[in-house]
């Protein structure tokens, strides 16, 4: 059952996407490095403490998805159908947000990302913490985790394969032939409790 939102979460979420969007526009317009956070509070008609209270950073104003994408891809480990492999709901999640970020109307911001060392260095740090988030998701699954290197190493495998995809000629195929590596890896994971050097289930 969905809970329904309420005035005053309709009203904060109202204002973040008018800060993000302000911001982006500014971004396009004149440059990432040539708007302040004034500006863009100005332009936005808001306290620049209101704009701190929703974004920490002046770089977290272009990934205003941030948290979504995160939600996605957890979401896809704890949301998944009764007995769902993993791997296969992961892929499913990941072309997803590869589609999304590949659109045409995606392009402007990823040319801005592209040209910018601070949110290159930004993103990094986010896809790093999405790796995070993700192999949480799988080791709180008792009938999924293989141990922490193992949740980690193919949490990072699968943030590694939607920037890899993103930036293929043909994002599907590159994403399937990725996920397919990712599946043999996870196979051959051995659990915890696996001392005896066959393949966990």
């Amino acid at each position: 059952m969905t809970v329904p939102i309420g005035r005053r979460e309709r009203k904060k979420a109202a204002t973040r996407k008018k800060i993000a969007d302000t911001a982006l526009r500014l971004f396009l317009e004149r440059g990432y490095e040539a708007v302040g956070i004034r500006d863009v509070a100005a332009e936005a008609d808001v306290a620049v403490t209101t704009l701190f209270s929703h974004f920490a950073a002046k770089e977290a104003l272009v990934f205003e998805r941030d948290d979504d994408f995160e939600r996605c891809l957890t979401r896809a480990v704890t949301g998944r159908a009764p007995h769902e492999p993993l791997v296969p709901a992961l892929h499913r999640e990941v072309q997803s947000l590869v589609r999304h970020c590949t659109a045409d109307s995606a392009l402007p911001v990823r040319r801005l990302i592209d040209g910018s060392p601070a949110l290159r260095e930004y993103e990094e740090s986010m896809r790093l913490r999405h790796a995070e988030s993700l192999a949480a998701a799988i080791a709180g699954d008792p009938g999924l985790s293989k141990g922490t290197t193992a949740n980690r190493t193919i949490a990072r495998f699968v943030i590694d394969a939607y920037s890899l995809a993103r930036e293929a000629s043909d994002p599907d195929a590159a994403l399937d032939e990725i996920f397919r590596m990712i599946e043999a890896a996870w196979a051959v994971a051995r659990t915890p409790a696996d001392t005896t050097g066959t393949a966990g289930p």
